[in-house]
């Protein structure tokens, strides 16, 4: 998902005069300048198409859209693109290049970890439900990450040579009795045991720490679910499998190109650059 810039523009004979009166230097600094100008409107403007189709893109994903390389006076052309910013966040160009050209969607890392662990089956991805799980959305249709984090140790699915994060049996009892550490309840519900149901796969339902059916739980549709209160009684979804999907195109970069205008402002502006230029120069 990567534009590049890179445009010449046409002129009369009072434009050529003006280039006739700068030396190549001044040519080339003009039409660098113009051409960065453009690439400013061009990011700015596939931010807003980003703002558009997605719902609720986060901050980081609008962020990461940047002119990665700028003109200069001897290479005029600029490229504008996602761009990874370090950290524990998946490359943007790997999250968007989906959308750019369709395809599925690559696994986030604790859709690999519930891969290795066996509890996500193959085939499958992990999608929030509609009213997400208490303290655990992020308000941009994602899971938080210390929530996953939390989530997958307490399957034991943190699988990595060396890792230490898998609970252990104290720190799993706190979440079934309390809620976990910071958790406050209004009411008789105390605590929430997560567990695992299959729908019409592997038997139906299965409990997390013992990793027995439960018949009680089979209607349910596969994904992760919480079940709180006396008894069990109240179940939550928590994160659903999903089919892994193959997505539709849903950023054309022709299209954030043509609205933009780059291709028709660019050339305008480099000419302004050029006559800027050319009567700086006069009056020098």
């Amino acid at each position: 998902m990567t534009m590049r810039i890179d445009i010449k523009p046409a002129g009369g004979d009072r434009y050529r005069r003006a280039l006739a009166g700068l030396s190549r230097s001044d040519i080339a600094q003009a039409t660098a300048e113009a051409i960065n100008m453009g690439a400013a409107r061009a990011r700015n403007a596939m931010r807003d198409e980003m703002q558009s189709v997605f719902d609720r893109p986060t901050s980081y994903i609008l962020r990461s859209v940047q002119v990665v390389k700028a003109a200069s006076a001897t290479n005029p052309n600029a490229t504008i693109a996602p761009t990874y910013m370090g950290g524990k966040g998946i490359d943007p160009q790997q999250i968007l290049a989906a959308q750019d050209v369709g395809g599925r969607r690559r696994d986030k890392r604790s859709e690999v970890a519930l891969h290795r662990a066996g509890i996500l089956p193959n085939g499958y991805q992990t999608a929030i439900p509609k009213s997400p799980f208490r303290g655990s959305d992020d308000g941009h249709g994602n899971l938080k990450g210390v929530f996953i984090a939390q989530l997958i140790s307490y399957f034991s699915a943190f699988t990595e040579q060396g890792y230490r994060a898998n609970m252990t049996d104290r720190r799993r009892q706190s979440i079934h009795l309390r809620g976990g550490k910071g958790v406050k309840f209004v009411g008789p519900v105390r605590g929430h045991r997560f567990f695992v149901t299959y729908g019409s796969m592997r038997g139906g339902a299965r409990w997390t720490v013992k990793g027995e059916n439960d018949a009680r739980a089979s209607n349910l549709p596969p994904g992760i679910w919480a079940a709180s209160g006396t008894g069990g009684v109240n179940i939550e979804p928590v994160l659903m499998f999903v089919r892994s999907a193959n997505y539709k195109p849903r950023i054309s970069l022709a299209a954030v190109r043509q609205r933009s205008g780059i291709d028709e402002l660019v050339p305008r502006w480099i000419r302004g650059r050029v006559y800027d230029a050319f009567r700086k120069a006069s009056l020098g």
